[in-house]
């Protein structure tokens, strides 16, 4: 049963004007929690009376470029610009854009917001949507970027959650399968960690743990964590089950996904395990990880999540297509000496970009890259 938003959500917003100090969305721990207040009443409002909004971005454009394959992400970004109105232009496949030439991202993005007014843009290389919005005029939103982050994911995670449980704390959330890769796992954990009491069960393979950012992030912000290797060790105790793929296209070799494929698969005997009011998310596509006979548990909620994430992008949109066009401001290295050790890194493909360190908040004795948050080797 759905819960009824608490607080920012469960207003009526009868005029709200569009205001965000967000410009682009490439972390939703960039975003201030009074941006994702406001986003979740826009959230709330459309879902609620999605007629008042089919006007609302009406002459705007929005690109979605994507260099990786997608289904739900792009489909969702381009329904939910159609329903406020808006058209979309872009690609699915880079060797159909001037990238098959050789044309480097910075003058991609530079062309591109000539013609938009956001890029909603997915890259298979870690840090490319920060990359993007260091030379984009208009909003950048990171629609995946390797396996990193996916923060409009967790905007349709949050949602989801919002309208299960009324709130995003106090939660006992486990998260199985493919932990290293997955840039779903690694936001929604994040964002998580900004509202109180949030307990994670991370159930993985030693080879597929989270990477040591993310738990420095659930240590520094005092939220406790377990790491397991099964399911059954945890099930009757969590409230969400978030479900994960092993990622194949993220493994050097078919031998190596091998090793790793399959270990984890949510049957019906593992169900029996779980509380009646527990619920099962999973960002898809999913492969052989849930049972098709799991599929039909009401349990099971991620068909409701991926309309949830059309609905958090339609807010999205309707926040920052509106910004003014500005030229960016030029963007210099700064630390000279440093460059990411990250190999997935786009600073480490696309050379020209200046090398970017930052002192994370969690941890400000430590520099780490400002594109990917792989920690500097000092």
């Amino acid at each position: 049963m759905l819960v009824k938003y608490k607080k920012c959500c469960d207003k009526q917003s009868e005029g709200f004007e569009r205001h965000m100090e967000l410009n682009h969305l490439i972390d939703f721990n960039e975003m201030a929690l009074s941006d994702w207040e406001s986003l979740c009443t826009t959230i709330s409002d459309i879902i609620q009376n999605p007629v008042r909004y089919a006007d609302a971005c009406k002459g705007k454009v929005l690109a979605t470029p994507f260099f990786e394959p997608s289904t739900r992400t792009i489909f969702s970004f381009q329904a939910a610009a159609l329903r406020l109105g808006a058209a979309y232009i872009g690609f699915s496949d880079p060797y159909n854009s001037s990238v098959a030439k050789g044309e480097t991202l910075k003058d991609t993005i530079r062309t591109i917001a000539n013609y938009v007014d956001a890029i909603a843009m997915r890259h298979p290389l870690e840090g490319a949507a920060k990359a993007a919005s260091l030379f984009s005029a208009v909003p950048v939103i990171n629609a995946g970027d390797g396996g990193h982050m996916h923060p409009t994911q967790t905007l349709a995670d949050l949602t989801t959650l919002r309208r299960r449980f009324g709130k995003i704390e106090n939660i006992n959330i486990g998260f199985c399968g493919d932990l290293k890769n997955g840039r779903t796992v690694h936001s929604l954990i994040k964002a998580m960690t900004r509202f109180p009491g949030n307990r994670f069960y991370l159930i993985s393979t030693p080879e597929l743990r989270v990477p040591e950012y993310i738990r420095q992030t659930m240590r520094s912000t005092g939220h406790a964590f377990t790491e397991l290797f099964t399911l059954e060790e945890c099930m009757d105790k969590l409230d969400v089950l978030y479900m994960t793929r092993i990622q194949k296209e993220r493994f050097a070799s078919e031998e190596e996904y091998r090793t790793q494929a399959g270990v984890y698969v949510l049957t019906a005997d593992k169900m029996r395990i779980a509380r009646s009011d527990m619920i099962v998310m999973h960002p898809l596509p999913k492969v052989d990880e849930i049972t098709e006979e799991v599929d039909e548990d009401p349990r099971c909620v991620y068909f409701e999540q991926a309309e949830n994430g059309m609905y958090a992008r339609m807010g999205l949109l309707y926040h920052l297509m509106y910004h003014k066009k500005e030229r960016p401001p030029v963007v210099r290295s700064n630390v000279e000496e440093l460059r990411c050790r990250n190999p997935k890194c786009i600073s480490n493909h696309e050379r020209y970009l200046p090398q970017r360190f930052k002192r994370p908040a969690i941890n400000p004795a430590e520099l780490v890259c400002e594109y990917c948050d792989t920690p500097a080797r000092l």
